[in-house]
């Protein structure tokens, strides 16, 4: 890795390096530029939040290899996440704007190609990012409802099971609250940022410490490292193929560090800061995640109770181990309750600032003209937020959701493309890097000197195989309920942005637009 400092501020130093950048690339700041690396983190930090990516898919996990699938896999995930993260950073310090991706891509393409790059990035990356805060925010509905039901008694002592128009209406009530909270200034944004940042921190080193310790019976080291669950029930028997679905869960949960990106406006020295904001949230991340996975696995002693919609927990699986751990030492589940809260708390945060991310791309998106009404949507206020945007962003969220009242496998193929179809907007910019832009880019204070290319081929690379892999089946032999809707989410998101480009973007979609005045 290679530093420079050739790209300094204007007038001495008295410029900041990231609103002078912002000049040369022909913007004005209109927003508070009042951020510092620690804050940039946060933002990444708490929306990556392995509380929320590890609680809430790692029913898929436990079911889909098991131990050995999460150990290894997290691991895994988290090498090939980190190649991802380190060419995104090194392109985020040449050009470090809310646009993020997709100016990325226009910048790297080459002026003919422009256009359509920019326009079909863009649009990956903001329903990607629209995708992100449905998954999470109804999920934390989700394990509202599973705390409701645990603490009126459990699923097997007549606990209340909330229906789905219940959970729709918690998912509402929370994006409502997080588009109210993201009306106020961005010191109080970088305030809650923070703030989230650290309850990710304390929380998982909390759990993964105090749920094997309170287990009366734990697993073993051996089961923990070298168990391979094969009961899947869903017709697969190959083990390879078992292993990449339990994949999944570590991949989604190591998603959207490009809040760093969308965040350089108002990040101080957003040339240097900001690549260090995506590479510190995706390391840490894959630290403690790793650690919390360790500890929840340690207490798992029955697979197929966990994942059995018979179980006190309707089937969630970390819900059970929580209240079972507790309610084999203590005789009630109490505690297992209060762990849980402190995991929808550390959601509630993610979302709350996956919220942010959303308003800042959909904020920039529109300034370059991209989006329908966009004069409306790039309005900031009196607080220098682009407030317009905020409500945008909650409102798609919960439009996304409503796909769950005509069946969760509806919904899930809504929300497939928070993992694939971010990723892929997260590949385009590198790719164009590595090929078009190989010989021309001019690197900025962050960058990998002669191995940028080596990591960007990777990471592209990975972006590609679990495009495939996560397309795959999920169960044989397949039916409506048991099909992977995957594909058919990405392949028709990519089939109404290239008819709305072939149709009508390509007459007048010319790109990042500079607002500059001569």
């Amino acid at each position: 890795m290679v530093e420079n400092t050739s790209r300094a501020a204007n007038d001495g130093g008295a410029v900041d390096s990231g609103h002078a950048r912002l000049h040369e690339l022909g913007y004005k700041q209109e927003l508070k530029r009042d951020l510092s690396v620690l804050s940039n983190f946060a933002f990444s930090f708490s929306i990556i939040s392995v509380l929320t990516g590890i609680t809430t898919l790692y029913n898929t996990g436990i079911r889909y290899g098991g131990p050995i699938s999460m150990t290894y896999g997290w691991l895994v995930a988290g090498f090939f996440t980190t190649m991802v993260g380190l060419s995104m950073a090194e392109i985020c310090s040449c050009y470090p704007t809310s646009g993020g991706l997709y100016y990325w891509s226009a910048r790297l393409s080459g002026r003919e190609w422009a256009p359509f790059a920019s326009w079909l990035t863009g649009w990956f990356n903001i329903v990607g990012q629209w995708a992100v805060t449905t998954s999470v925010d109804f999920s934390l509905a989700q394990l509202i409802q599973v705390i409701i039901l645990l603490s009126t008694g459990g699923n097997n002592g007549g606990g209340y099971l909330a229906s789905k128009y219940v959970v729709i209406g918690f998912h509402g009530g929370i994006l409502l609250i997080h588009a109210i909270i993201n009306c106020f200034s961005i010191r109080w944004l970088s305030f809650f940022g923070q703030l989230a940042a650290a309850w990710n921190v304390l929380g998982v080193f909390v759990l993964m410490i105090l749920i094997p310790c309170v287990a009366t019976e734990r697993a073993s080291s051996k089961f923990v490292f070298t168990h391979f669950n094969t009961e899947t029930d869903a017709g697969i028997h190959n083990k390879f193929y078992i292993f990449v679905l339990g994949l999944l869960m570590s991949q989604y949960s190591l998603t959207g560090y490009d809040a760093s990106a969308h965040m350089s406006e108002e990040t101080k020295s957003a040339d240097i800061n900001g690549p260090r904001g995506i590479i510190s949230a995706i390391g840490i991340s894959i630290i403690v995640g790793w650690g919390y996975l360790l500890g929840i696995t340690f207490a798992v002693t029955n697979i197929p109770y966990l994942l059995s919609v018979d179980n006190d927990a309707g089937g969630y699986a970390v819900a059970e181990v929580f209240y079972l751990t507790f309610k084999s030492r203590y005789g009630n589940g109490a505690g297992g309750i209060i762990c849980l809260v402190v995991v929808a708390v550390a959601i509630f945060f993610c979302g709350l600032s996956s919220v942010t991310s959303n308003s800042r791309m959909a904020y920039a998106f529109s300034r370059d003209g991209a989006m329908p009404f966009s004069s409306f949507w790039h309005k900031v206020n009196g607080q220098e937020v682009p407030i317009n945007a905020v409500w945008l962003s909650a409102f798609m969220a919960f439009c996304m959701a409503l796909t769950s009242l005509e069946s969760l496998v509806a919904f899930q193929a809504m929300v497939s493309i928070a993992t694939v179809g971010l990723y892929i907007s997260y590949a385009l910019p590198i790719l164009f890097r590595i090929t078009l832009a190989r010989k021309s880019l001019a690197l900025g204070p962050f960058n990998l000197g002669r191995y940028g290319i080596i990591v960007g081929w990777i990471a592209v690379l990975w972006v590609a195989t679990i495009t495939v892999l996560f397309s795959l089946p999920v169960a044989y032999p397949v039916t409506r309920d048991s099909l992977n809707y995957t594909p058919v989410a990405v392949g028709g998101l990519l089939l109404l942005v290239l008819l709305a480009w072939v149709s009508s973007a390509r007459h007048w979609f010319k790109g990042p637009i500079t607002n500059i005045d001569a």
